[in-house]
């Protein structure tokens, strides 16, 4: 059964962070985090409708440029979402360029960013025609999700990075494969119509027309999920939001940044090590792990990280470093 998302990581363990997700049958993507992104193509960027960033660090943010530049004067609409002081970092960026030209685009493109604090998000809009000069900013209470939809959810939780640090899961809510043979028999064609079909499964008020039809060709199965963990501190506050969020995952990214023999220096560079990443992992019943944010002190010796990330997955035991920070 063919799934609906096809997450990657952009690029290797020791570059950039970032998840670049594509949606099967849409021409459509998210991205989570922001590093450098010429790993993308341009195609790839303009199917990007949401992107969430950890934090404002060079390494995480520094794509910023590349995504602006690759929809200047395209009809797109782009959401950025992103933690406390991500609106000043927004306008910062923006504001870094002359803009007296663009009121000739017959296009129309906008940013909105959003500010994720611990009980509102603050929200501001761009759009390219004024120059971006943004709009007033709304308040909306922030309940730990930050998108809706009737297929799926993306949520988050704040961890502690010496700032604040978003952290992102996408759940599908449930997943509708279409049987093609069954398609063939009934005379039908792959098409948009299957977008409106699903819409209609996914709100819940079908008609019996849609029911009748949903029995025939589709078959109804859990949905997918995917996490992004990156750069945090260990505690144990911040171990149990993390396990929460990644609970049940299809597939946890999360960083690994340094060796366990390491730790005192994780914790000093509020960073995960490896087998803390391996045991939130095994905590979290994560079926599938990535690591990745590897410090550049282990070149060439990535496998260590990889074996102790791993080891802790398979042979879980309760994550802890009482003792060792907090």
């Amino acid at each position: 059964m063919r799934p609906s998302f096809y997450p990657k990581t952009i690029n290797g363990p020791f570059d950039d962070p970032g998840v670049f997700i594509s949606f099967e049958f849409q021409h459509r993507a998210i991205l989570f985090d922001l590093g450098e992104v010429y790993a993308l193509s341009a195609r790839d960027i303009l199917k990007i409708s949401h992107i969430f960033v950890s934090h404002a660090h060079i390494d995480h943010f520094t794509g910023f440029d590349r995504v602006l530049r690759v929809c200047l004067g395209r009809e797109k609409n782009l959401s950025l979402y992103g933690p406390e002081g991500f609106l000043h970092h927004v306008h910062g960026k923006l504001s870094g360029y002359c803009w007296n030209l663009v009121h000739h685009y017959s296009n129309h493109f906008a940013i909105e960013a959003n500010e994720v604090r611990q009980d509102r998000i603050l929200t501001q809009s761009y759009p390219c025609q004024s120059g971006f000069a943004p709009s007033e900013i709304t308040e909306r209470p922030f309940t730990g999700i930050l998108l809706k939809e009737p297929s799926l959810t993306v949520s988050a939780v704040i961890l502690d990075h010496g700032i604040p640090c978003l952290a992102f899961s996408l759940n599908e809510r449930f997943h509708i494969n279409i049987l093609k043979d069954r398609l063939n028999e009934l005379n039908l064609s792959v098409g948009p119509w299957l977008k409106t079909f699903k819409d209609e499964i996914f709100s819940g008020n079908m008609t019996p027309e849609t029911e009748e039809l949903a029995r025939q060709i589709a078959i109804i199965s859990p949905g997918q999920k995917i996490t992004y963990i990156t750069d945090v501190r260990y505690s144990e506050s911040d171990a149990a939001k993390m396990i929460e969020l990644a609970k049940d995952s299809d597939h946890l990214f999360i960083e690994a940044a340094f060796s366990d023999k390491d730790k005192e220096l994780a914790q000093q560079k509020r960073h995960l090590t490896a087998r803390q990443a391996g045991e939130i992992a095994a905590a979290a019943h994560a079926k599938q792990l990535t690591v990745f944010h590897f410090s550049p002190r282990y070149m060439g010796m990535e496998a260590l990280l990889l074996e102790e990330a791993e080891s802790a997955h398979l042979t879980p035991r309760p994550p802890s470093l009482k003792g060792k920070g907090e």
